[in-house]
């Protein structure tokens, strides 16, 4: 399906690997021009390799920590004109009330939830002249209420609420915001939450690929699977799809 994203132009954040990444390489396949923001560097330009490869789009990076205000506001700036937003950036640790401290949730919540938050703040009067879309990858711990992701529940939620809420009120300006609540997705920040939760259940982290088999097909999603479905959302193919979660988790 032809999306009629060339030509337009898409900021990710979280961008140098997993979600980001694959999200920016769907697009691209569409013609669509992405700006990748992560902190790390030399990742950066790794990535902005991989996406250059599927087609011939103009990829620029910055390295930035989104979770300061300060940061938020320089990529702001330095962006310009974009017609999309994809909110990545970020992960919340694993633990129930009493394991994780209010620094740990602090500064887990400062780029995840706050971050999400402040970048759409930051970019909205662009995206109002742009009649551009704003697309927050968040997560499922949000609709499930594990009590030992307690912080990353909350947060998740959190955001949930955030994204119907701007797309409740973001019709008027001509702008639409969806929001994507991925179930287990085979990245690095998958392993170690599977690691953590073998070692409480199963007594050794090692075995964690023993709880993949729970899921359904037997098997975490894939990045690409994630990223085709942020590029959809954010086409005009999906242009009356506003204040939406749509939760991708092979359906248990």
């Amino acid at each position: 399906m032809e999306l009629h994203l060339a030509g337009k132009r898409a900021l990710v954040t979280g961008g140098s690997k997993g979600i980001g990444r694959a999200s920016a390489e769907v697009m691209a396949e569409e013609g669509c021009d992405v700006i990748l923001v992560a902190r790390d560097p030399a990742a950066l330009e790794e990535a902005a390799v991989a996406v250059r490869a599927r087609r011939q789009v103009r990829v620029e990076v910055i390295a930035a920590d989104l979770s300061q205000q300060s940061e938020v506001e320089r990529v702001a700036a330095a962006v310009g004109a974009i017609d999309i937003l994809v909110n990545n950036a970020g992960s919340i640790p694993p633990g129930n009330l009493l394991a994780v401290d209010d620094a740990t949730l602090r500064a887990a919540w400062d780029l995840k939830v706050f971050g999400f938050i402040s970048l759409c703040r930051a970019l909205y009067p662009v995206l109002k002249t742009r009649q551009g879309v704003v697309v927050n990858v968040i997560g499922a711990a949000g609709e499930t209420f594990d009590p030992g992701y307690i912080a990353g529940v909350a947060g998740n939620a959190g955001l949930m609420a955030f994204t119907r809420a701007l797309g409740r009120g973001a019709h008027g300006d001509g702008v639409r915001a969806v929001a994507i609540n991925p179930g287990p997705v085979a990245t690095a920040r998958l392993e170690r939450l599977l690691r953590h939760r073998a070692a409480a259940e199963l007594g050794n982290a090692d075995r964690w690929l023993e709880l993949c088999k729970c899921m359904p097909y037997g098997r975490p999603a894939q990045p690409e699977e994630i990223g085709a479905a942020v590029a959809f959302l954010a086409s005009p193919r999906s242009a009356y799809t506003n204040g939406t979660v749509l939760t991708i988790n092979g359906g248990p």
